[in-house]
């Protein structure tokens, strides 16, 4: 698959030019459970004004470039969209002299976006992960809060927006940790996630979140891909979830683990998978550091520096196998 990386301040042509891209196959994605399923234009809509009223300007901008068809429009919302499941592995090292947040993207390949964005859409300068065309798979923002999502491991599905225009809002409109944390108690999920959050002055939480009850906050550093408890078994143990919460957790807690060392396990089993049969091997790592401004997107043999001061464009083809992942 191909990454790009694309900076865009105000979305414009450049944006819209991804749109045309991958709405081909968002589009049939969207319709999967057949058009009924999904909901309409006004409840989308109703639902950003009530939950996400600050997000709207940038909506109907959006809305606009897609030439403002309806079907696009409800998707954009990503107000009860289509389930869909990932993997991930996720852990905050805070230090004194630095903080970093660290993960692993668990996915089909095929079905990753793969476009890093840089924008300003509403002041606040943002590089993200995309989903989704806006949403945010994990990112950061320009006052140092970074984010990112694991999908929480249980079957059920509700009244509630995707995980990623959740963190889309969160890097739009927050600053700092605990307002990000008053943002996941009161939005609505329509599929279980486990969010950690972090800033630039050290402070971090994991926030489990689902449609059918209150969100779980804690100052938690580690998450993978379940809540509290195993609840579909089959799906924990697939993704060794467990085994990779074990792992993150013994290094966050090792008072001698470095910045570097914690990195360096996200590129080797159990954190590292080549389960891409199954949809479960990783897609990519990436690594914010919230005090210094700096993103870090990682594949086997090749890593890309960016940050809010020096962002290129550039396009990196990655090659996924049976054998592995190959830059």
């Amino acid at each position: 698959m191909t990454f790009r990386t694309v900076h865009e301040e105000q979305a414009g042509l450049k944006w819209q030019s991804l749109f045309d891209y991958h709405w081909p196959a968002y589009e049939p994605w969207y319709l999967s459970e057949g058009e009924r399923e999904r909901p309409s234009y006004l409840e989308c809509y109703n639902a950003l004004r009530h939950y996400m009223p600050e997000l709207l300007e940038t909506y109907r901008t959006l809305c606009a470039l897609t030439g403002g068809g309806d079907l696009a429009s409800r998707l954009l919302s990503l107000y009860r969209p289509p389930p869909y499941i990932t993997g991930c592995s996720q852990a905050v090292l805070a230090r004194p002299s630095s903080t970093v947040l660290a993960r692993n993207y668990d996915y089909p390949p095929e079905l990753c976006e793969g476009t890093i964005l840089y924008t300003r859409w509403n002041q606040r300068r943002v590089i993200a992960m995309s989903d989704c065309l806006w949403g945010v798979l994990d990112g950061m923002n320009d006052s140092g809060l970074a984010v990112s999502l694991a999908f929480g491991g249980r079957k059920v599905v509700g009244d509630g927006f995707g995980a990623p225009i959740i963190l889309r809002y969160i890097l739009e409109f927050c600053d700092t940790v605990p307002e990000a944390a008053a943002v996941l108690e009161r939005v609505p999920t329509h599929m279980a996630y486990n969010i950690t959050v972090t800033d630039a002055s050290g402070r971090y939480v994991t926030a489990m979140i689902a449609p059918d009850r209150r969100a779980n906050i804690r100052r938690v550093a580690v998450a993978t891909n379940h809540q509290k408890k195993i609840e579909w078994y089959a799906h924990a143990l697939a993704s060794e979830t467990l085994i990779r919460e074990r792992q993150l957790s013994i290094l966050v807690d090792d008072g001698e683990t470095t910045n570097e060392r914690l990195i360096s396990a996200f590129s080797a089993p159990p954190l590292f998978r080549h389960d891409y049969q199954r949809g479960l091997g990783t897609v990519y790592t990436s690594v914010y550091y919230p005090k210094e401004g700096l993103v870090e997107f990682r594949w086997p043999g090749r890593v890309l520096d960016l940050s809010f001061d020096k962002f290129c464009e550039e396009q990196i083809i990655v090659r996924y196998g049976l054998r592995g992942l190959y830059g």
